[in-house]
């Protein structure tokens, strides 16, 4: 069942089971009450990814200081790009879900996916080596855009209203909502305890940045028309 996506891999596993964990949610663990999922393997295909690319833009990218090669690293390795590469592989059709999170959309879910992408580069590391997953990532790398990560809205929104000679907005939670592993926040940018913008993410940060650019978004759309 796994030789379509070796296929797209490009990679052959001499050991299934791995890549079986790799595929397999942790909801899937839970109603067939299985030991392992792939969030070890996660983790592990995290620093793999990570290095991976530090490597290549290093050599890549001589003349670019640390500071911009380090946001050009986040903006490559970020949840969104690994869930469009998995979205590449067809890799959901591929993993593990327990029924509840099958049947409310979990192959299609950007955390799920872009987990698992990780923990299959983790489950290549382990198989085959690090040459066979640096094969891999690398073939990635080349098909996508170098360049900084220009969505640091909170930055921009900060930068904005010092401009403005404003007092710099407070990010506060004000729900979270969703299983554990699949927690949704929603996060509200005040100031002077005035809300200005509101975001939602899987976590706090990309809640807040997704508050930042609501913020961001009013205050353009007021300038318009004052203009």
């Amino acid at each position: 069942m796994f030789d379509d996506i070796e296929k797209v891999l490009n990679y052959t596993f001499q050991d299934k089971n791995i890549l079986r964990e790799a595929l397999t949610h942790r909801s899937h663990v839970a109603e067939r009450r299985q030991s392992k999922d792939n969030e070890r393997l996660e983790f592990l295909g995290d620093s793999v990814l990570g290095l991976v690319v530090a490597g290549y833009l290093y050599n890549l990218l001589a003349a670019k200081e640390e500071g911009v090669l380090s946001k050009i690293k986040s903006n490559l390795v970020s949840r969104r790009n690994l869930y469009l590469w998995a979205k590449d592989l067809a890799l959901g059709n591929y993993i593990f879900l327990g029924q509840g999170e099958a049947a409310s959309g979990g192959r299609e879910r950007q955390s799920i996916l872009s987990n698992a992408m990780e923990a299959v580069i983790g489950a290549v590391y382990l198989d085959g080596g690090f040459d066979a997953a640096s094969k891999i990532i690398l073939a990635w790398l080349k098909t996508q855009k170098i360049e900084e990560d220009s969505g640091d809205y909170k930055s921009i929104l900060q930068e904005y209203l010092q401009k403005k000679g404003k007092a710099a907005p407070i990010y506060e939670v004000i729900s979270t909502v969703g299983p554990e592993h699949d927690k949704v926040f929603t996060v509200t940018a005040l100031i002077n305890g005035r809300e200005i913008g509101r975001g939602k993410g899987h976590n706090k940060k990309a809640a807040q940045q997704e508050a930042a650019k609501a913020a961001l978004s009013s205050f353009n759309a007021l300038a318009k028309k004052t203009a």
